[in-house]
C-alpha cells in the first residue's frame, strides 16, 4: 500500500553562493515542494509516490534519477518530449536570506493533468493512506489545477485522508487568485497546513482557524517559522516551539516540517508527537543547505537531542 501520494512539479535547481549576475560556480540539484515531502517520508521509511511530468532532457533525467535514488515511487510519473523540465535559481544573497527565480513557464511540469491522476488511481492496488496537495501545483495552470481537483475527489471517495499545504507563492499568483482556487477544495480537506500569513488565502474571517474547523477541516496546523507551530482541532490547541539549531538555509524548511508531520500521522502519533517530529525534521532542513539534502532518516531523528557540538559514538 502507498502511504503517501502527491503530485506537482519537480525542477532542476541551481544554487549560487552569491548574486547570479556576478557569475561564479553553482551547485546543481532538484527542488519541488511535493518532491521534498516525498523524499522526507521515504527517508523515514514510508512508501511515497509522486505523480509528475518531466522533459526528455538532462534536467529531467536528474530529477528522475534523484527521486528514484531517494526511494520515491515514480510509477505514475511520465516524460513529455515536447516540453522542457522547469528550472529554479536560488541565490544566497545575504547571510541565510535566499532569492528564488523560477523558469517554469511552458514546462513539462505544467502539463500535468487530470488524466495523470486518473491513470494513477486506476492502477493502484488500494487507496493511498494520505494524499498531499499544495497550492503551488494549483498555481501552475488550468490543467495542473484540474489534476489537483481530480486527485482530491478520487481520494475523498476512497476514504483517503487529504492534506492541503497552502504554500502560497506570490510570484505564481496573488492571494485573491489562490483563494478562488483553494477555497472550493476545503470541504474535502482533512488537514490544512499554512503559515500565519497564508491563512487569509483560505478565508476572510477574522478568526480563520475557527472558520476552517467549523467548516469540517479536522485539523489546522499553523507554522510560525522560528517560533514553532500550533495544531488546532475542535478539541483544543497545542503549540511546539522550534528546535534550536544554527540556521544555515531556510529554503525547504516548511516542506521538511510537513514531511515530519505526515510521518507522525502515518505512525499513529498523537498531535503532540506529530508536532515534535515536524519541528525536528524542520530543524534538520534549516541547519543544512538544500531543500531536502539534510533531511533525516529514522535512525537520525534523535540526533538533535544531543547537545550542540556533540559527537555520537
Amino acid at each position: 500500500m502507498i502511504d503517501l501520494l502527491t503530485l506537482g512539479e519537480t525542477m532542476a535547481a541551481f544554487r549560487t553562493t552569491g548574486p547570479l549576475r556576478l557569475g561564479g560556480t553553482a551547485g546543481i540539484s532538484v527542488a519541488g515542494s511535493e518532491a521534498t515531502v516525498a523524499i522526507g517520508l521515504a527517508r523515514l521509511g514510508h512508501h511515497a509516490a509522486w505523480i509528475g511530468v518531466t522533459g526528455a532532457d538532462e534536467p529531467g533525467g536528474l530529477v528522475r534519477r534523484t527521486l528514484r535514488a531517494e526511494g520515491v515511487d515514480l510509477a505514475w510519473s511520465r516524460i513529455d518530449p515536447a516540453a522542457p523540465t522547469g528550472l529554479i535559481l536560488v541565490e544566497n544573497r545575504v547571510a541565510d536570506i535566499n532569492r528564488v527565480t523560477y523558469h517554469r513557464a511552458g514546462s513539462a511540469g505544467s502539463r500535468l493533468g487530470p488524466a495523470d491522476v486518473t491513470r494513477a488511481f486506476d492502477a493502484l492496488d488500494g487507496p493511498p493512506r494520505l494524499l498531499h496537495v499544495t497550492g503551488i501545483t494549483c498555481a501552475l495552470g488550468v490543467e495542473p489545477y484540474r489534476a489537483v481537483v481530480e486527485a482530491v475527489r478520487r481520494a475523498r471517495a476512497a476514504g483517503t485522508t487529504v492534506c492541503l499545504d497552502v504554500n502560497h507563492r506570490g510570484r505564481l499568483w496573488n492571494v485573491a487568485e489562490a483563494g478562488r482556487a483553494l477555497r472550493p477544495l476545503l470541504s474535502s480537506i482533512d488537514l490544512v497546513i499554512a503559515s500565519d500569513d497564508e491563512l487569509p488565502v483560505l478565508t476572510d474571517a477574522p478568526d480563520p482557524v475557527d472558520v476552517l474547523l467549523t467548516s469540517g477541516v479536522g485539523e489546522v496546523v499553523v507554522k510560525h517559522g522560528g517560533d514553532g507551530a500550533t495544531s488546532h482541532q475542535t478539541t483544543g490547541r497545542l503549540h511546539r516551539p522550534a528546535r534550536a539549531v544554527p540556521v544555515v538555509d531556510t529554503v525547504g524548511a516548511g516542506d521538511a516540517f510537513v514531511a515530519g508531520l505526515l510521518s507522525g500521522w502515518l505512525d499513529g502519533l498523537d498531535a503532540s508527537g506529530r508536532l515534535d517530529r515536524a519541528v525536528t525534521t524542520g530543524a534538520f532542513a534549516v541547519a543544512s543547505r538544500g531543500d531536502w539534502e539534510g533531511l533525516p532518516d529514522r535512525a537520525e531523528l534523535a540526533l538533535l537531542d544531543h547537545g550542540p557540538g556533540g559527537t555520537v559514538r
